[in-house]
């Protein structure tokens, strides 16, 4: 088993925080806000790096995950970087040019590889995204409002001490929808969110049955260096990562997207399609997502959805312990383009799930805007979900999946077709619903749209202090 220096990870990168609250605070390092001189520059690159070390000394970390505990005034706190922050923060040349090339590019320039596309290019997305003039990525989750509001004060205190040399440029709050007055793991589509996280080596959770890779017909955790940098991963090398080794070692790389959801179109869409299809709009939707909205699998409750109250812990336990093979080759319990089974296709491809090992993410992120009960659904409104990634390679693992398994359906025998839910569908796609015979939703509508984002790296403690002391040193 690997061990990890659990006193040098963020916390966020091992578990999640399961708070209902959060705030993320997108930073600006402003290098010329005293002038334009070289002592003006530099002293606002000493003031910027003072900054990272005192939001250092808040960082909540994986042991805190160990001892099940929260800070005592119930908020946490993260960072991370863009490729700009990091340059702005004077990170050598010798260390950023080793930096992934998708990294150094940003989403932005990478839009239409994701697909992001009509609504969803970059020249709808929200201003601070437009301009791409985020350094640095400051997260606080909390267990009420108030306890995100008080470290966020406490961060913009700190901020404000750098008289202008770092700015926040803008703030996203998300929260836990709220129904019936208590909290739920939905989203803003009706779905249960966030079961099948990927377990992997070292990070002290339990292996859950299907949330690991397949040996020998049993489930076992997924290598550490598949979401953690420094560690063999599932092709037993050491992924790719920026010189020197102790600066990338502990760390990872985050996708940060703002998803906008059109829940007035997608519910409309599922009613009008779910009076054509024999099993209703709740079985539909299940089709579309592989899931039953209370989270219960297709592959293990087909044909009606189950009472999560009627289950026992075993049968909860194993929403997860399933596989595509060699019972539902064809589909028909579990469609071949069903969102999870595009996401994680586990050994649909054959090959006992190896092809899918390696294209796993580790997900992150909350729904942000209000809970619209039944007949009060809109477009417009600010509502969807704030997703985020955390994978060792971008390109190999968040990217492929978009690319090749999100926008485009080969691999899974079908051949343009987008995936219904998150797809950039654009009135002319269609889905296929695999049966006797197999019934076609035409014309689907584009469900999600892309606001911004942009990619950047979660350093570990030993990194931030690099970063903050000015001593990388890619020699």
């Amino acid at each position: 088993m690997t061990q990890l220096d659990m006193h040098d990870i963020q916390r966020t990168i091992v578990r999640g925080y399961r708070l209902p609250y959060a705030c993320y605070f997108f930073l600006n390092i402003r290098q010329n806000a005293k002038g334009t001189s070289a002592e003006h520059v530099a002293e606002s690159n000493v003031k910027a790096r003072a900054l990272v070390m005192a939001i250092g000394e808040k960082v909540t970390l994986a042991m805190e995950h160990w001892e099940n505990k929260i800070p005592a005034d119930g908020a946490t706190t993260n960072i991370a970087f863009t490729y700009s922050g990091l340059a702005a923060l004077g990170v050598p040349e010798g260390t950023l040019h080793e930096m992934p090339v998708e990294f150094k590019q940003g989403m932005k320039k990478r839009a239409a590889l994701l697909g992001d596309t009509g609504p969803s290019d970059p020249e709808h997305w929200d201003e601070v995204w437009r301009k791409g003039n985020v350094d640095m990525w400051v997260s606080i989750n909390g267990i009420s409002e108030d306890a995100v509001e008080n470290r966020g004060q406490w961060l913009q205190d700190l901020i404000d001490s750098t008289d202008g040399c770092v700015e926040v440029v803008y703030k996203q709050p998300a929260n836990a929808l709220k129904i019936d007055g208590e909290f739920t793991n939905k989203e803003h589509f009706g779905f249960s969110d966030g079961i099948g996280n990927p377990v992997y080596d070292g990070s002290g959770a339990p292996n859950i049955p299907g949330r690991g890779k397949l040996v020998d017909g049993k489930w076992q955790p997924l290598a550490t260096g598949e979401f953690i940098l420094g560690y063999p991963d599932e092709a037993g090398e050491i992924p790719p990562a920026p010189l020197p080794h102790v600066f990338a070692r502990n760390g990872t790389f985050m996708v940060y997207r703002k998803l906008h959801q059109r829940v007035k179109s997608f519910k409309n869409y599922l009613k009008e399609q779910g009076e054509l299809y024999p099993g209703g709009p709740d079985l539909l939707a299940a089709k579309w997502a592989g899931r039953w909205d209370n989270g219960a699998p297709l592959e293990l409750y087909p044909d009606n959805k189950p009472d999560l109250s009627a289950l026992s812990k075993e049968e909860l336990a194993n929403f997860n312990n399933f596989r595509y093979l060699p019972d539902d080759a064809d589909g028909n319990r579990c469609p071949l383009g069903a969102h999870i089974r595009r996401t994680n296709p586990r050994d649909a491809m054959g090959f006992d799930g190896k092809l899918a090992n390696r294209r796993r993410v580790i997900r992150r992120g909350l729904p942000y805007g209000d809970y619209m009960p039944p007949g009060s659904e809109t477009d417009d409104k600010e509502h969807g979900i704030i997703f985020m990634t955390l994978n060792a390679s971008i390109i190999r693992q968040f990217e492929f999946v978009q690319q090749q398994w999100i926008e485009y359906g080969n691999d899974f025998q079908l051949g343009n077709d987008k995936d219904v839910l998150i797809g950039n569908n654009n009135g002319t796609g269609k889905a296929v619903i695999q049966g006797n015979p197999p019934f076609i939703c035409a014309k689907l509508p584009h469900f999600v749209e892309c606001r911004g984002g942009d990619y950047f790296f979660i350093p570990s403690m030993t990194a931030l202090r690099l970063i903050a002391n000015q001593a990388v040193n890619p020699l």
